[in-house]
């Protein structure tokens, strides 16, 4: 009997491995010699570092970076030894959790941080990039990214234009001979689920700019100044887009990796999968184990226990998931790949208790136990 296991993070109470080591440790429970392959998994978004560091020999790196709104953050990243491969989540420099509430404004907040961890990696030797570029507090265009790493934005009178959504109102000219030279040879491959626009009704200003506490007003002018600066941008790169799926991506991070450095844009789950080369294992197993913390409706929108799931269909194995809670909509897994799935909470209890390390670890294990008492008969 071989099963893999590849279940995403439980937000709050344990990794993607221990996850993992709580199935494995039930079914040897059951059959000691089975074979159980634990692969790390995550979508591309918080916890994708820590998931592709653990599939792999990696180093850790934390250094100090300017956060979202200028000050000290002290972010996390990887590199994968055997491919001097980075992995970076926009998050740890520039995401929406790093501003309190009632400081978010997009007009301020930036993604210079993003380019001080890449830059950090390039003089590392790094030349290959994962970057997960979900949940950021920004709408500057990637342009902060891009003064870190040497990109000059300047106004009507040559000044560098003020960081933020804000400066790109001044934005007249984009000046490239002091960019990183060794930018030219690195790859770039962007963790990113969603397909909006750079501007417009469906554009990152328009749609996300609220959660990032833009009024109506400000989202009506940033997204002219976008627009602006998409068509200065256009004129010095073969590849600048603004209506190229995922542009608007982080607040149009996306568009800026898109035209200024060697990049493709990707679903988070598949680049993780090609990642930890889950296909090879998948091929040669009885039973694949997925899951995560929710499962609901929106598991199917491109998270990772259906990446798995789909993965293993090609190969007409059977998918079993767990997970800490279950919606009365996730049935809808069920038509996405996931043949079962099962609640790992086994009595009322309180959210404080359900995720409490430790309980979390004995309820799945204890779940995966009398789950697999019939699949190993």
């Amino acid at each position: 009997m071989k099963v893999i296991v590849a279940i995403d993070s439980f937000k709050g109470s344990l990794s993607s491995l221990q996850a993992g080591n709580a199935v494995k440790e039930a079914v040897h429970r059951l059959d000691e010699t089975a074979e159980i392959v634990v692969k790390p998994l995550a979508d591309g978004g918080e916890g994708t570092v820590d998931a592709l560091a653990e599939s792999a020999d990696a180093e850790m790196e934390e250094l100090t970076v300017h956060g979202p709104q200028m000050t000290p953050v002290t972010a996390k990243y990887c590199i994968l030894k055997s491919t001097n491969t980075a992995v970076i989540e926009m998050a740890a420099a520039a995401g929406i959790t790093l501003v309190p509430d009632g400081e978010r404004n997009p007009l301020e907040t930036t993604t210079y941080g993003v380019g001080e961890l890449i830059k950090d990696a390039v003089n590392r030797g790094c030349r290959r990039f994962i970057v997960g570029i979900g949940g950021s507090a920004t709408n500057d265009g990637g342009t902060g990214m891009l003064t870190a790493l040497g990109y000059a934005f300047l106004d009507g009178t040559g000044a560098p234009i003020p960081l933020g959504g804000k400066g790109l109102q001044e934005l007249r000219e984009i000046r490239t001979d002091k960019v990183l030279p060794a930018l030219k040879e690195c790859r770039f491959y962007v963790a990113c689920d969603v397909t909006n626009p750079l501007c417009g009704e469906t554009g990152c200003s328009a749609v996300y700019g609220p959660q990032k506490g833009a009024t109506p007003a400000m989202i009506a002018d940033m997204d002219g100044w976008l627009a602006d600066y998409a068509t200065i941008a256009e004129t010095m790169s073969a590849t600048a887009d603004k209506n190229h799926p995922g542009a608007g991506a982080a607040g149009g991070l996306g568009f800026a990796f898109l035209s200024f450095t060697d990049a493709v844009l990707k679903s988070g789950i598949d680049i993780v999968l090609e990642e930890t080369k889950l296909e090879e294992d998948v091929k040669t197993a009885d039973i694949v184990v997925t899951g995560e913390g929710r499962l609901d409706s929106q598991t199917v929108m491109g998270k990772a226990p259906i990446g798995v799931a789909k993965l293993a269909k090609q190969y007409g194995k059977r998918v079993v998931a767990f997970s800490g809670c279950v919606t009365e909509d996730a049935e809808v897994c069920n038509d996405h790949g996931i043949d079962a799935f099962f609640p790992v909470v086994r009595g009322v209890t309180t959210l404080e208790e359900a995720l409490n390390p430790q309980n979390a670890y004995k309820n799945l294990s204890a779940t995966a136990y009398q789950v697999f008492r019939l699949l190993l008969k």
